[in-house]
C-alpha cells in the first residue's frame, strides 16, 4: 500500500516538505480490515511531518491550521491524512502524544518516506522516553472508556461504525484503543519501548474486542485490570521523569537547518 499519486500531486507540500512518511492507526497496530470485508470499518491512516520553506519560519506565512494540515476520508475516499509541522510534531513529541509517538517506533515496512532528517529524528526517538507517558496513555485510554458506552452517534462514524454501535450498544472500536492504550503504555513504563503492531503481542485478541466478541463487562474489567498495572509501572518505572527540552530543541533546529540549507 502507498499514497495514490494523484493524492500527492493534489497536496505536493507531502513530496516537497515532507520527512517522514508513515502509517498510523489500524495498518500500523497490525490490525487493519480492508474494506473488501462487510464488516471493516478501517480507513487507512497516514501521517507525516513537514519542514515547510524558511518563509513560514521567518516571514508571515503559516502551515495549516496551527501547524496542522488534514486530508480526510470525505475528501478521498479511505485515505485519512494527517501532516505536522516540526515544531508541532516536536511539541506533542515532548507531551507523549501517543498517536504521534508511534510514528518513531513503526516496523520499517511501514515508513512510506524517511529522508536523512527523518531517519535522525527516529534515531533520536530516546530523548523522548519519560514516565509522562503514564498520564497521556492512561489519559486517552480513560477517553476511550468514556466514549465507547455512552452509545453517542459522534460526526465521526461512518454507517458500518453506527451499526456496530447498534447492535452491541457501545463502540467496539472506542474499547479496542481502551485496551491497546493501555497494554502499549505499560509496556512502554517497563521497557522503554512502544511496542506499535500488535500482531506478536495482541492484534488477534484487539480484533475480537473490535468485533464485538467480548461484551461491555469483560472490557470494563479488562480496563480496570490494566489501570491498576499502569499505576503500579508508573511507580516502578526507571524512565526519567521528563524529556530534556534543551536537548529536544537542538535537535529541532538542527532538523531544520539541515532541510533548508542553513549554514551556520
Amino acid at each position: 500500500m502507498s499514497i495514490p499519486m494523484d493524492i500527492l500531486i493534489r497536496n505536493n507540500y507531502l513530496i516537497n516538505d515532507s520527512i517522514l512518511i508513515g502509517y498510523r492507526g489500524s495498518i500500523a497496530h497490525g490490525m487493519f480490515v480492508p474494506n473488501t470485508d462487510p464488516n471493516s470499518i478501517d480507513d487507512k491512516d497516514v501521517m507525516a511531518v513537514v519542514i515547510p520553506p524558511i518563509d513560514n519560519y521567518l516571514g508571515l506565512k503559516q502551515f495549516g491550521s496551527r501547524g496542522t494540515k488534514e486530508i480526510n476520508p470525505t475528501i478521498i475516499n479511505e485515505w485519512d491524512i494527517v501532516t505536522y509541522e516540526l515544531i508541532k510534531f516536536i511539541k506533542l513529541l515532548v507531551k507523549s502524544n501517543p498517536n504521534v509517538l508511534s510514528l518513531l517506533w513503526l516496523d520499517e515496512h511501514h515508513y512510506i518516506k524517511k529522508t536523512k532528517e527523518g531517519k535522525l529524528l527516529i534515531d533520536s526517538r530516546n530523548k523522548f522516553v519519560s514516565k509522562q507517558i503514564y498520564h497521556s496513555f492512561t489519559g486517552y485510554a480513560y477517553g476511550q472508556l468514556k466514549k465507547m458506552d455512552h452509545f453517542v452517534f459522534e460526526g465521526y462514524m461512518g454507517q458500518k461504525r453506527k451499526a456496530l454501535v447498534e447492535k452491541y450498544h457501545f463502540d467496539t472500536k472506542n474499547a479496542a484503543h481502551c485496551i491497546r492504550l493501555l497494554r502499549m503504555g505499560i509496556e512502554f513504563l517497563n521497557e522503554g519501548v512502544l511496542y506499535v503492531n500488535r500482531g506478536s503481542k495482541d492484534s488477534q485478541q484487539l480484533l475480537q474486542i473490535k468485533r464485538g466478541e467480548w461484551s461491555l463487562k469483560q472490557v470494563k474489567k479488562e480496563a480496570e485490570y490494566l489501570f491498576k498495572r499502569a499505576e503500579s509501572a508508573y511507580d516502578n518505572s526507571k524512565l526519567p521523569s521528563q524529556p530534556d527540552e534543551e536537548d529536544i530543541n537542538r535537535l529541532c533546529v538542527e532538523l531544520i537547518k539541515s532541510k533548508l540549507n542553513i549554514l551556520n
